[in-house]
């Protein structure tokens, strides 16, 4: 596997450990937040349901669901912007040489 800076690697961890404290933040939201918030909620409704109900009941899987999907893309996208990219790491494990 290709050696990495130390710079660049603590800077490539920064930005996925930020990532991951956004969507911890996002999970808390909805898991935890709907119900906290679920009287004031349930005078507003989601496809004729209470939307507190909704929640509990779809929301946060879809919400977990699509969080996954942002989570694999903004990676990869992050793994490409630091040169950690799947395509590289397959070609050197190959034992094919590199274009550079």
């Amino acid at each position: 596997m290709k050696k990495i800076e130390k710079e660049v690697a603590d800077r490539y961890f920064r930005e996925k450990n930020r990532n991951i404290i956004i969507y911890f933040i996002v999970w808390f939201i909805v898991s935890y937040g709907v119900v906290l918030f679920a009287e004031p909620l349930s005078h507003m409704t989601f496809l004729g349901f209470p939307f507190h109900y909704y929640m509990g009941a779809q929301g946060a899987v879809i919400t977990f669901i699509i969080l996954l999907f942002v989570n694999a893309k903004l990676g990869d996208n992050l793994d490409k912007k630091y040169g950690i990219d799947e395509s590289k790491n397959e070609q050197i494990s190959s034992g094919r040489a590199l274009d550079h």
